[in-house]
């Protein structure tokens, strides 16, 4: 247990030391979206540059890793239609509840985890899972929420063409593309830009949990807490489970069984909380309120969930 916890400590350590000096008044919460801006728009672009650019291609891209995943963030996301369907029916709250229960944080929260589980796979991990996250699931659950606040008029291959040119415009992808075509060119990186890369990258890691920690200053508890409950244990319990099952499924299908070290990692990026634009996205149909209780109340519940996770896969 101490092993497990030199892992979830620092991490959520740094968190509170986030919620800490925003309710402290040190740092404001525009100050915490401002270096929530240099994390998406110039750290984590320099930190998966980097993980690809530096390695070979076959590395970065196993293929049951990224069909496990993507299969896995796709089921989520049909089931929890199906569960909120029922105590969600009217469709923006719906929308709402399957992104929050299908769209992890690997850059934020995720990152950190594996790289302190497992060091050597955190960059390759956290590129593959951007790859799925950026190009899979949250054009699928940006489309839901489109359709859900009156935009149905608009066709639907319209929606996915915007969705994918927004997402292939943003830095992380720019970043993550271009470090696939030097990986596959196998092109050799000057030195001077490879140490300016990983610097940059360096300071991902913890500066997203501090911003994480002072993003949850404030939040209101007010909104439909069962609903938001909802949303936690599917986002902590039914996403890992369904990648779990997805992947022990694949060999079946003569997709190579993944390392006992990959697979770990799948399931813990599939178990942690929710993407860090949630409320944002949320404020748009005027359900803040929802999304930020769901998210105060996953980011604490993955203490636990996580941490016996961990115990068992490693």
């Amino acid at each position: 247990m101490t092993e497990i916890l030199t892992i979830t400590f620092p991490i959520y350590a740094a968190i509170s030391i986030g919620y800490l000096v925003v309710h402290r008044g040190w740092f404001s919460a525009a100050d915490m979206r401002g270096f929530g801006r240099y994390v998406l728009n110039i750290a984590l672009p320099a930190l998966l540059f980097e993980a690809v650019a530096s390695r070979d291609l076959g590395a970065v891209f196993v293929p049951g890793y990224v069909l496990a995943y993507g299969l896995g963030g796709l089921a989520t996301i049909l089931v929890a239609f199906l569960w909120f369907s029922v105590t969600a029916p009217d469709r923006p709250r719906r929308a709402i509840a399957v992104m929050g229960s299908s769209c992890p944080n690997s850059g934020f929260i995720g990152y950190p985890l594996i790289l302190l589980s497992f060091p050597d796979l955190a960059g390759p991990v956290l590129a593959m899972n951007m790859m799925v996250e950026l190009l899979v699931l949250i054009p699928v659950c940006l489309i839901l929420v489109d359709m859900a606040g009156g935009e149905a008029q608009t066709p639907v291959a319209r929606r996915i063409l915007g969705n994918l040119l927004g997402v292939l415009r943003r830095p992380m992808v720019i970043g993550l593309l271009l470090g696939l075509a030097v990986s596959a060119l196998q092109l050799p990186l000057p030195r001077a830009l490879d140490t300016l890369s990983g610097m940059i990258a360096a300071s991902a890691s913890a500066l997203s949990l501090i911003v994480i920690g002072g993003s949850l200053v404030g939040v209101a508890m007010r909104g439909n807490r069962a609903l938001a409950g909802q949303i936690a244990g599917a986002k902590l319990l039914l996403h890992p489970a369904l990648v779990f099952l997805v992947l022990t499924a694949l060999p079946m299908f003569g997709i190579a069984p993944l390392s006992s070290e990959l697979f770990a990692a799948l399931i813990l990026s599939a178990a942690i909380s929710m993407f860090g634009i949630y409320t944002v996205l949320a404020q748009e149909n005027g359900l803040e309120g929802l999304a930020s209780i769901a998210m105060l109340i996953t980011t604490g519940a993955a203490f636990v969930t996580l941490s016996l996770l961990l115990l068992v896969l490693t």
